[in-house]
């Protein structure tokens, strides 16, 4: 925002969001920048209310808090048009908080990826050993730069865990490749661990977003007797649509490899737990599966 203003842009901000009154500031003041996290462009390119005639003047989109997949961001471009800039970029708030963005000049070419490091920044992928992969192959990332904080206040135990020889251990799991670009496959602590496969629940919930009727998707790993865990849809319905089920389960199964599928079921549910930036809160639904079995 501040970057924006300095250069003598003008910068509207909405002490909160509501459909009504964002759809409204889109067809009032035609903005050329948006700063988004992936739930409002998901928003943005599925709420009936957004006429494309609202998002003629949009040049750049920058969308951070999350991951936001290549068919999520061909869609938002689909409904604006092939101008549009989608600029991601990853970080965390040890990083201070960039670790990667996508160069303007890179724009478009690797849909979905988070970008190539910051200048100064250096990047690893590893295993679960700590051994460096190579390109494509998805693992932990490490980072180390002058951003990367010294360590947590007043816990030497997990700053000690979270450090190794002067890398920072992010936790998330990505894949890097052949131009460095990064992409991001979900944090190491929410997957899926099917029969010894791991299996990212964003790869699922991008898929189901794109069945007819589903507004959004939250997918978590429920246990299983055989197969430790299998993997749980809960589907929100875009307004005064109707989700089939079966159809949905069949749709899936057809897109992934078998350990994969929705195995746990689908719940369809009138609302996904997010925190203020965006985030999904699968760590609710898994409580309210353990406790209601919903």
């Amino acid at each position: 925002m501040l970057a924006l203003m300095k250069d003598g842009s003008k910068v509207l901000t909405l002490p909160k969001f509501t459909p009504d009154t964002y759809i409204m500031s889109l067809e009032k003041y035609s903005p050329t920048i948006l700063m988004l996290v992936p739930p409002m462009i998901i928003f943005l390119s599925t709420h009936p209310g957004v006429k494309s005639d609202y998002l003629s003047s949009l040049r750049i989109v920058t969308s951070g808090a999350a991951p936001l997949g290549a068919l999520d961001e061909e869609k938002l471009r689909q409904k604006v048009g092939n101008h549009l800039n989608v600029i991601q970029g990853y970080g965390l708030s040890e990083t201070s908080p960039g670790v990667t963005l996508i160069p303007l000049e890179l724009q478009g070419k690797s849909p979905g990826s988070m970008g190539t490091p910051l200048p100064n920044t250096l990047i690893k992928v590893v295993d679960e050993n700590g051994k460096h992969l190579g390109y494509n192959q998805t693992g932990e990332l490490w980072v180390k730069g002058p951003q990367v904080m010294k360590g947590y206040l007043n816990k030497p135990e997990e700053t000690e865990k979270t450090f190794q020889d002067e890398w920072f251990k992010t936790g998330d799991l990505v894949r890097c490749d052949e131009d460095r670009m990064v992409f991001i496959a979900d944090r190491m602590k929410e997957l899926i661990k099917v029969k010894g496969f791991q299996v990212p629940p964003a790869e699922l919930e991008e898929i189901i977003r794109h069945f007819p009727g589903v507004a959004d998707a939250a997918v978590i790993g429920i246990p299983h007797e055989r197969h430790g865990e299998v993997p749980r849809a809960y589907v929100l319905p875009k307004p005064n649509s109707t989700i089939d089920v079966d159809k949905l389960q069949i749709y899936v199964a057809s897109q992934v490899a078998k350990h994969k599928r929705l195995a746990g079921g689908i719940s369809i549910i009138d609302n996904l737990p997010r925190n203020a930036s965006g985030k999904l809160l699968r760590k609710n639904l898994k409580e309210l599966y353990k406790n209601k079995g919903l």
